[in-house]
């Protein structure tokens, strides 16, 4: 599990990387509530990389600010690949970023299934590529309480976007 430490370095890290090649990242956060956001601007100098971060708790922030669509929503629910997919497409759009990160999962302590019980946490990667845009996604199960899944979560999503940095 990440410390608040590790994500401190990772944050670092990562604002070194993104200035060194020019990129600049977005995200897109639902049960991080926009720790990942502030772990990079915590950085000073992130300025140059980071411009745009949105919190899109509920499905209808989703749909209203980031253009998830209803039936997306209605048909995975919220914390899903599909989901996450149209939130990070819809982050690099609104963003203008060359990278967007969109998270999206069950942190606990109440609101799990059996399908998506607490600690399933969705990522989705979207990197510009010219006009279009490249989207990876990827599930967790974290473990821990409701602050380790969130800083597991925040961990994740940065070493993800350096290696699209990377990549």
């Amino acid at each position: 599990m990440a410390d608040h430490e590790s994500i401190r370095k990772l944050a670092k890290a990562l604002v070194e990387e993104l200035t060194e090649s020019g990129k600049a990242v977005a995200t897109a956060e639902s049960c991080t509530g926009g720790w990942v956001a502030k772990a990079i601007t915590d950085i000073a100098g992130s300025s140059a990389v980071f411009g745009y971060g949105i919190v899109s708790y509920s499905n209808g922030a989703k749909e209203s600010i980031i253009g998830v669509q209803n039936k997306t929503l209605e048909d995975h629910g919220s914390v899903s690949s599909e989901v996450v997919e149209e939130m990070a497409k819809g982050t690099l759009r609104l963003s203008g970023a060359d990278i967007a990160v969109a998270v999206s999962g069950v942190a606990g302590p109440d609101g799990g299934t059996k399908e998506k019980p607490v600690g399933t946490v969705w990522f989705g990667w979207a990197v510009r590529d010219g006009t279009n845009a490249l989207i990876d996604t990827s599930c967790e199960k974290f473990t821990g309480d409701r602050e380790l899944i969130r800083e597991a979560s925040v961990a994740y999503a940065l070493q993800g976007i350096r290696e699209r940095i990377e990549s």
